[in-house]
């Protein structure tokens, strides 16, 4: 099958690689522009700019499509079929409607809920027992179109980029399965419909006013990035991975001893790895060696 392939991220790379390995034409690939990153702020590609460019393919950086020009150049690789997977980018109909077959996208959730740009991280923060990946057909809603194929895993402990691995994996699989054997396409319901808004950096600062459950589903939803973080000694402090305890009769905030433990609006939080701003991870041991949060300090 002759396929335009269209995304930007870690996630999306499994996708490609599995297309390429199940002998699909990938005539083109479409990803973001590369963007300064880092502390040079030097101009970064993709993950699947990189990746295609391993694999010998063309690759596309629209800023837009919605430029009749290029809309006209992406109907002209006269492709069967479009496979998305976080891309980043509303299609327009005229793109949509340009490949044979239309254009499907591989979404990590559990359609219809979490249709969005950030479904692993608000299921995550919800406290899902479950998530997974969806294969649906694409239409101009915000990933309102008819599924094709579902796969679903346990949330457990995992941090969002633990869950990013193995959906981006579990998705790859799936839609090469979905290629081999196309089922009948199977309406969303809208109930039970919730929308994943996209992260804004203000949520990783933890609100030590909230229950150690929710702080703790915090931590995890953002690690690695941006990384869940709290002030002390007029820094920033990352915490990257924690465990909670139920009793705690402290104001929140409180460190209750020299292990870091931080009291919460309900039970008290353990710190197990932390990252100050420019070093390396560590220990909260590591950490208060050069580092003094004394026990009784309040957090803010």
């Amino acid at each position: 099958m002759r396929i335009v392939f269209m995304g930007s991220p870690d996630f999306a790379v499994p996708s490609l690689d599995a297309l390429v390995e199940a002998g699909h034409e990938i005539a083109c690939v479409y990803t973001q522009p590369p963007r300064p990153a880092g502390r040079g702020k030097a101009e970064q590609k993709t993950a699947v700019h990189k990746r295609a460019e391993e694999l010998g393919l063309e690759v596309r950086c629209p800023r837009t499509l919605n430029d009749s020009e290029e809309q006209a150049r992406f109907a002209e690789i006269d492709a069967d079929l479009a496979v998305v997977a976080a891309y980043g980018l509303i299609l327009p109909r005229p793109i949509l409607e340009a490949p044979k077959a239309g254009c499907i996208n591989v979404h990590a959730s559990l359609l219809p809920r979490w249709r969005g740009a950030a479904p692993i991280q608000r299921a995550i923060l919800a406290g899902d027992e479950v998530t997974g990946v969806t294969i649906m057909r694409m239409e101009e809603g915000l990933d309102t179109g008819p599924m094709l194929l579902k796969r679903e895993t346990e949330v457990d402990r995992k941090t969002a980029g633990d869950l990013t691995t193995e959906l981006a994996g579990m998705g790859a699989s799936a839609l090469v399965e979905w290629l081999d054997n196309p089922a009948p396409a199977e309406a969303q319901p809208e109930d039970g419909a919730t929308y994943a808004s996209k992260i804004d950096k203000s949520e990783a600062r933890i609100d030590w006013s909230r229950s150690s459950e929710e702080i703790e589903r915090q931590v995890r939803a953002f690690a690695p990035s941006p990384g869940a973080w709290f002030e002390a000694n007029g820094e920033r402090v990352k915490l990257l991975e924690a465990s909670t305890a139920e009793e705690s009769s402290a104001p929140p905030g409180k460190v209750l001893d020299d292990c870091l433990s931080i009291a919460c609006g309900s039970g008290y939080l353990r710190p197990l790895r932390v990252q100050r701003s420019g070093r390396g991870v560590m220990t909260p041991g590591e950490l208060l060696r050069g580092f003094a949060i004394p026990k009784g300090t309040i957090l803010t």
